[in-house]
C-alpha cells in the first residue's frame, strides 16, 4: 500500500469535532507533522473535515504562530467593503502584507477577497432570503470558486469553493469546503472570516449560530514551519 493511502486512512481515524478553532489547530498541526505526506512544499493531509462547536471561540493562541488579532479584524472589515483592491486592505490596516502583494494582478485586485466574492450577484443577501422563506432549504449556498473565471486566476485562485448555510434545531449551521488550506496561515484566518459571516447572517435572520463545518481537499503545512 502506498503511502498516500496509508496517510487516507489515518486521516479517516482523525478526530472530527473540537470545542473551537484553537484546539482544532493544535491538533491539526501535530497530525500533519506526524503522518503528513509530502506534497510540494509541503506535508500534506487529504480530506480533511471536522466540526466547530463554537465558532465564536475563533482566537488562536499558540506562540509560535503568533496570530493577530489586529490583522484578522482589518481583512474582516476589507471583506466586509467588498473591494478586492489590496491597497483598501492597507488602508484599514496600515500596510499590505507580503503574501496579498504577490496573490494581486498588475491592478492590485485580487481574487481571494471573499466579501468581494460573496456580494458578486448578490448571493449574499439572497441567501439570507432564502433562508427566511424557507428553514429547512438546501440552496442556501454561496459559491466562490468559479470554473468559468479560471482564466482570471493566474495569480490568485480562491482556496475556497463554497459556503453553505442550514438551519438546524432552530440553529445556523455553516460548511465551509476548500480545496486547499494552509494550516498555518489560511486556516487560522480563515476561520476566523467565515465564523464571522455565520454570526452575521444568523444576526440578519435573528438566530443564534450552531456549529461550523470546515473541509479541505489537501490541508497542509508549508516546510518552512515544519
Amino acid at each position: 500500500m502506498s503511502t498516500v493511502n496509508i496517510t487516507m486512512i489515518r486521516t479517516k481515524r482523525m478526530r472530527n469535532r473540537f470545542e473551537h478553532a484553537d484546539e482544532a489547530y493544535e491538533y491539526l498541526h501535530d497530525r500533519i507533522l506526524q503522518y503528513g505526506v509530502p506534497f510540494g512544499d509541503t506535508k500534506a493531509l487529504f480530506n480533511v473535515g471536522f466540526y466547530l462547536e463554537n465558532p465564536s471561540l475563533r482566537q488562536i493562541t499558540n506562540p509560535e504562530r503568533k496570530w493577530s488579532f489586529d490583522y484578522a479584524e482589518a481583512e474582516w472589515q476589507w471583506y466586509l467593503s467588498g473591494d478586492r483592491d489590496i491597497n483598501k486592505l492597507g488602508e484599514i490596516y496600515g500596510k499590505i502584507p507580503e503574501i496579498w502583494k504577490r496573490m494581486a494582478n498588475e491592478h492590485d485586485l485580487v481574487n481571494s477577497n471573499y466579501g468581494w466574492q460573496w456580494m458578486r450577484e448578490d448571493q449574499l443577501a439572497k441567501v439570507i432570503n432564502i433562508l427566511r422563506d424557507e428553514k429547512d432549504t438546501r440552496q442556501a449556498a454561496i459559491s466562490i470558486y468559479d470554473g468559468k473565471e479560471m482564466h482570471m486566476y493566474e495569480y490568485d485562485t480562491p482556496c475556497t469553493y463554497a459556503v453553505q448555510f442550514t438551519i438546524i434545531d432552530g440553529l445556523l449551521c455553516m460548511s465551509v469546503y476548500m480545496r486547499s488550506n494552509d494550516l498555518w496561515y489560511g486556516f487560522c484566518n480563515d476561520q476566523y472570516q467565515f465564523s464571522l459571516l455565520q454570526e452575521l447572517v444568523a444576526s440578519m435572520l435573528g438566530i443564534e449560530i450552531g456549529w461550523y463545518y470546515h473541509h479541505a481537499h489537501n490541508m497542509h503545512l508549508y516546510n518552512d514551519k515544519i
